[in-house]
């Protein structure tokens, strides 16, 4: 068995491999600068040896980050506003999409501005969304006639599990079967 040589690694050595890493899974993820941050801490203590400080590895991944922000590699305003319009598609209410924004740690203030931009665009967003879950999950007014008293609560709870309120959940399970087939046609 050949030994293997403890180098120490250079400074600049160090962040040259971090900024690799960080082209690789910004070309394959599209992160946040928070995900990425992680990322890297991981991959970084998973790698160095266990004398690297958790401080200097963070020094220099802000280094990194902040270089690769500054070149408009990673920007968490994009970030906010492409994950919210995919999840609108996808029929997410207003409220997962802002506790998802959160959780993957995006500015408050990022997140209010997409927010309010799709409440300009579209002042019931959530409305839409919900007739989108309904016709996805086949509740609702998407049930047929006869089961949908039986499965009211059921179809109620699934819509506020999506983070719509109870207004909007309502609202969307009042409506007769030939008016939602008329909106989903337009949607």
């Amino acid at each position: 068995m050949i030994p293997i040589r403890n180098r120490k690694k250079t400074l600049q050595v160090t962040v040259d491999e971090m900024r690799s890493f960080a082209f690789a899974y910004v070309e394959k993820y599209a992160p946040s600068k928070q995900q990425l941050k992680t990322y890297l801490l991981k991959k970084y203590m998973k790698l160095s040896a266990s004398d690297s400080r958790k401080k200097d590895v963070n020094k220099l991944i802000d280094i990194v980050l902040s270089d690769l922000e500054k070149n408009k590699f990673i920007n968490d305003q994009f970030y906010s506003e492409s994950k919210a319009k995919s999840m609108i598609q996808r029929g997410h209410s207003l409220n997962k999409i802002r506790n998802y924004l959160l959780g993957k740690g995006i500015n408050k203030k990022f997140i209010v501005d997409t927010v309010s931009k799709i409440r300009e665009d579209n002042s019931d967003q959530d409305f839409f969304s919900a007739i989108k879950i309904c016709k996805k999950k086949r509740i609702g007014p998407a049930r047929a006639e006869v089961n949908r008293t039986l499965f009211y609560k059921k179809d109620i709870s699934l819509l506020a599990r999506n983070g719509f309120d109870f207004e909007t959940s309502k609202k969307v399970m009042d409506i007769e079967k030939d008016e939602f087939l008329k909106i989903i046609s337009l949607l």
